[in-house]
């Protein structure tokens, strides 16, 4: 394996960047022909265009080892080394030395937005799971991050060990409320309870259930601004200060409905929604713990303050542009994660430098937490492969 940068790295954020066709085979055929094409309401055909350009290229040896010298600063989006063809994404992880990468899904979850009722958004779930773990099943270090949304109890369990038994390593969930009910309420609690007992860990990412500035504000008399193309979330910078406050609503409710009480073995990360809050969240959880807890019956039967079940079950991937070094002084080095967010733009075209850079005072312990073992902590390996740092 060739570590180009010199040390063994997970990446818990990585996407594909689906083909038309990704999940028309997986759905069922009454609604092919409604949901099988995720790019219907592109009538430019921009998209298949860059789909076929990057698919040309495998037929044009030199155009394929320019790619490949350097996936991660190269092209993004569709025409990314390795966007939607596995083999490709294969020699991306030798080449940069990733023995595990998280992948979620980005077109596909527009797709589950379109869906009518309640039955044909878990086809789509359901079809979409699929179609990333065929992609994932190219080589074992692809982690599928099979998505379900938590909108209904008994559905959201049968997809998520459905899921799982055809090999996903991890499960993604909104941060929201599920349909009118909190993701710490008892119906949810044997979701909770399979993934605590499987090792599966919970994953939030931005997207659906994100929090972004609210309509109201565009109103401002002036023509909106482009958002950043290429990627799967379309932000601009008013939504990007946002994006920190589901994942704090969501992470509030999981230690005050007493998840992590109840699951002491579940584990999640918090992913693609920046890290430099975490430090304050904590210390806020904490204060709101202490101002309450004489009188809350709830807070009282917590068996540890909130801060101490965040540390104990979750993990935090920062922005390569965000001052990492900074977060692991203040906050200590268990709780964040390296991510390359892998082919989005907000990834940037180097970001293991743009995190080197700050982390200078770092030692090869603490960095190495932030690479490589709380990636294994958070997935809850019994065994970590390769554990020494090249």
């Amino acid at each position: 394996m060739n570590y180009e940068y010199g040390r063994v790295i997970n990446d818990a954020d990585s996407h594909t960047m689906e083909t038309a066709d990704w999940i028309y085979e997986f759905l069922d055929e009454d609604l092919r022909d409604k949901y099988g094409d995720l790019y219907k309401a592109d009538t430019s055909g921009r998209v298949v265009s860059l789909i076929e350009k990057a698919k040309s290229r495998a037929h044009d040896p030199e155009a394929d080892a320019a790619a490949a010298a350097d996936p991660i600063g190269g092209d993004k989006g569709w025409l990314a080394f390795g966007a939607f063809d596995t083999s490709e994404r294969t020699r991306i992880l030798d080449k940069y030395g990733f023995v595990s990468q998280l992948v979620f899904t980005t077109a596909s979850l527009a797709a589950m937005g379109r869906a009518e009722n309640l039955r044909d958004k878990y086809a789509l779930v359901k079809a979409a799971n699929m179609a990333q773990q065929k992609f994932c099943d190219g080589d074992k270090r692809l982690v599928n991050v099979a998505y379900v949304p938590l909108d209904d109890a008994d559905m959201a369990f049968a997809e998520a060990k459905r899921a799982i038994d055809a090999g996903a390593g991890a499960v993604g969930v909104a941060p929201m409320p599920c349909g009118d009910k909190s993701p710490g309420h008892p119906d949810h609690d044997a979701f909770w309870q399979m993934l605590s007992d499987r090792s599966i860990p919970f994953m939030v990412h931005i997207g659906t259930g994100t929090i972004t500035q609210p309509k109201g504000y565009h109103n401002n008399g002036r023509e909106r601004s482009p958002d950043i193309h290429g990627g799967g979330e379309n932000l601009r910078f008013a939504d990007f200060t946002s994006l920190c406050f589901a994942p704090q609503e969501f992470l509030t409710a999981m230690v005050y409905d007493g998840v992590f009480d109840r699951f002491p073995d579940l584990r999640g990360g918090v992913i693609e929604s920046g890290a430099g809050w975490v430090p304050d969240f904590l210390r806020r959880l904490d204060y709101a713990y202490r101002a309450f807890g004489k009188t809350d019956q709830y807070l009282k039967a917590l068996a540890m303050k909130p801060s101490d079940y965040i540390r104990r079950a979750v993990k935090f991937t920062p922005f390569p542009k965000e001052d990492v070094g900074a977060m692991i002084r203040e906050a200590g080095p268990e709780l964040f994660m390296f991510s390359s967010d892998f082919p989005h733009p907000e990834g940037t075209k180097d970001p293991v430098g743009l995190f080197e850079a700050t982390m200078d005072d770092l030692n090869e312990t603490e960095k190495d937490m932030f690479y490589r073992t709380n990636y294994y902590a958070m997935m809850n390996y019994s065994s970590q492969p390769l554990q020494a740092v090249a």
